[in-house]
């Protein structure tokens, strides 16, 4: 038999990383969301997962309303406890993991995603973005700004904080 239609039989589990992010009912008390996440970490250490990083759960204001069916009807939630735990499971045992994430009735949502090597080596600290960092709010209903100023796609600077490095680079106008 060639070597290339030998099967290679490990004993090792082939673990692969995912990322849990969650929002928390924001009528569950501050007190209790640790307990939620503890649930939610133990849940994972249940069905065999490895946790390797977590972000705990901080009430923020949500982007936009979420609805979830609770006591027999909708309700409408603005804000809400978000934080993320990344892991690794064998894959083969996600289902039964995300069935177990549904039947929690304390979470408003959840995404669970599997993470690159490089998403795994660099996570994305969301509480501490909001926090550190600064945005320049633009009025683009103004005039464009005239004299020796920037120009910011032709429109006023409202408000002007400082902007941490990127790699991104803007082009001028001529």
């Amino acid at each position: 038999m060639p070597a290339t239609e030998v099967e290679t039989i490990t004993t090792e589990r082939e673990l692969a990383s995912y990322e849990l992010a969650y929002h928390v009912l924001p009528t569950v008390a501050e007190g209790e969301v640790t307990g939620v996440s503890d649930e939610l970490k133990k849940l994972i250490t249940t069905a065999g997962g490895e946790m390797f990083d977590e972000e705990d759960a901080k009430r923020f204001e949500l982007a936009y309303e979420i609805d979830k069916h609770l006591e027999g009807k909708y309700r409408k939630f603005t804000s809400a406890y978000f934080g993320w735990i990344r892991f690794r499971l064998e894959p083969v045992k996600l289902d039964a993991l995300t069935r177990s994430f549904d039947e929690n009735k304390q979470l408003l949502r959840y995404l669970l995603v599997r993470l690159t090597k490089v998403e795994e080596n660099a996570p994305f600290r969301f509480h501490e973005a909001l926090v550190d960092t600064n945005v320049r709010v633009i009025d683009t209903d103004a005039d464009p700004v005239s004299g020796d100023e920037e120009m910011v796609s032709e429109a006023e600077v409202v408000d002007e904080v400082e902007v941490p490095d990127t790699d991104v680079v803007e082009e001028e106008k001529v």
